[in-house]
């Protein structure tokens, strides 16, 4: 049990009726989770009102409420804790309930649009390799240490991030790699937490059906950064032109690393192969399994991050050889006939063209290149007209389909996504609303040595229609309709 004036420490406390010094079992949001003795924490949030909740939360034996506006029913022997922001409360009081479990490992965290999942699966990788006990937060799964559990979001609540940081400190583990998203850095999942370092990608068009302008989107990334302590480092990709923004206001160490400028960590491509890449990173060579110009920048931030967490330079450079690349990210197979297929998470405008430039530096232009794209339902609709001409536009045959339809409907996505093709290549797009046959067409129409790239899904494993998720794993079935195809 947990006092719950101890778990209230570092919290902005408006007004309190009732104790504090009461004992509390747990902690929670979530009305339905609350049982005997539980302090219930009312969060605003996009879909539902916490408030709203209150006298459940305490029908199911809550003792504590902490809430931005007391109810107008004050219920005698509760104790009603008014705080200025519950979600910046609840980040302090998870991480508080749960013993302040960041300070106790070395805790990095990596933000940006594009890069965040490869950049924190491979640093896991790394640190794994080099002997260490390693944890991981990232959209693909979260690790403790050899333990791996499903992950729902890109950045889990402050309660689920503080309990899995507690149970990494009840094994041992040295290092932790997050990813941060957008919406976890102003929703305050962060916060109350104690950061090691910070590693920023790169910034382009995401996520504006939340944060409604590209300048609020940047902000809020860059909040992560001024939030780090001197003690911290920044470590930023300065050849995008938001990196530098990021470093303005921090107060952390601050770090840069870049291809075509110059920085603390540099690297040059020397050979860009579908077998890998030859790199020289701060005048030494590494040849490494990974593809791509994008893979060359995630390389760099991973090599960056390790140096500064004390790692051995010419240790970092072997283990860089030996990672191999993540689920969904640039995942390719080759069928008996030779027909490429590559599984990516694409799912930006700016992700998208790196997959298709990579694609287009490693081909020798005596094949097709046939694209699978679809755009996610209940998001960002400004971006669906810009994938589709990027895709038709840098493709030989560019098939726009269902990503996650979500709530939306299906044909609706598609209509935006053609309103994007310019007229110049019209005859080479196809629309097929089904996934499956969109790949399979796909696959009908490649020849030997032809790539074809689907992109948007990558490493998940389920298609969300009408909000049921159906199993649906895209190299898996790209897998099965090629060995069709051969027999």
């Amino acid at each position: 049990m947990s006092i719950l004036k101890d778990i209230l420490y570092k919290v902005a406390i408006e007004a309190v009726k009732g104790s504090t010094e009461i004992a509390v079992n747990n902690i929670d949001f979530d009305s339905r989770k609350i049982e005997e003795n539980d302090v219930f924490i009312a969060i605003r949030g996009t879909v539902a009102d916490g408030h709203e909740f209150i006298e459940t939360a305490i029908d199911k034996g809550a003792t504590a409420i902490i809430c931005d506006t007391f109810p107008e029913n004050i219920v005698a022997g509760i104790t009603y804790v008014q705080v200025k922001d519950t979600n910046r409360a609840l980040a302090f009081m998870a991480s508080n309930f749960f013993g302040n479990p960041s300070s106790n490992l070395k805790l990095v965290g990596i933000t940006g649009t594009n890069g965040k999942t490869t950049i924190a699966s491979l640093l896991y990788q790394l640190f794994k390799k080099a002997g260490y006990k390693v944890g991981l937060l990232s959209t693909v799964k979260n690790v403790v240490d050899d333990v791996e559990y499903k992950s729902l979001l890109t950045t889990s609540d402050s309660i689920t991030i503080n309990r899995f940081l507690k149970e990494m400190n009840d094994v041992g583990v040295e290092y932790c790699f997050m990813e941060v998203s957008s919406h976890g850095i102003a929703q305050k999942r962060t916060e109350g937490l104690q950061f090691e370092g910070g590693v920023f990608t790169n910034l382009s068009h995401d996520h504006l059906d939340y944060h409604n302008t590209f300048a609020e989107y940047r902000d809020v990334k860059k909040l992560f950064f001024d939030q780090l302590p001197k003690s911290a480092f920044a470590l930023v990709n300065s050849d995008d032109k938001n990196g530098p923004v990021m470093l303005q206001n921090s107060g952390a160490k601050k770090l840069t690393y870049a291809l075509k400028s110059y920085a603390d960590y540099r690297a040059q491509i020397l050979e860009n192969q579908l077998s890998g890449l030859l790199l020289k990173i701060n005048e030494q060579e590494v040849w490494v399994r990974l593809i791509g110009t994008f893979n060359a920048y995630n390389l760099l931030a991973i090599y960056g991050t390790a140096i500064e967490l004390g790692l051995d330079n010419l240790e970092v450079l072997r283990l860089l050889s030996e990672l191999e690349s993540v689920s969904g990210r640039f995942q390719f197979i080759v069928s008996k006939d030779n027909i490429t297929a590559v599984v990516d998470y694409a799912h930006t405008p700016d992700a998208l063209e790196n997959v298709l430039k990579t694609i287009e530096d490693i081909r020798t232009k005596n094949e097709q290149l046939i694209t699978v794209v679809g755009c996610g339902g209940d998001r960002d609709k400004t971006k669906r007209p810009i994938m589709a001409n990027i895709a038709s536009t840098f493709s030989d045959k560019a098939i726009l389909t269902s990503d996650n339809p979500r709530t939306e409907n299906p044909e609706a996505i598609l209509d935006d996504m053609e309103k994007g093709v310019e007229p110049q290549n019209y005859k080479k797009m196809l629309a097929i609303l089904d996934r499956k046959q969109a790949i399979k067409t796909a696959c009908q129409l490649a020849q030997p040595n032809d790539i074809i790239l689907i992109a948007g899904k990558g490493h998940e494993t389920y298609q969300e229609i009408n909000g049921v998720r159906h199993d649906f794993d895209d190299m898996k079935i790209v897998k099965e309709l090629l060995e069709q195809l051969n027999k």
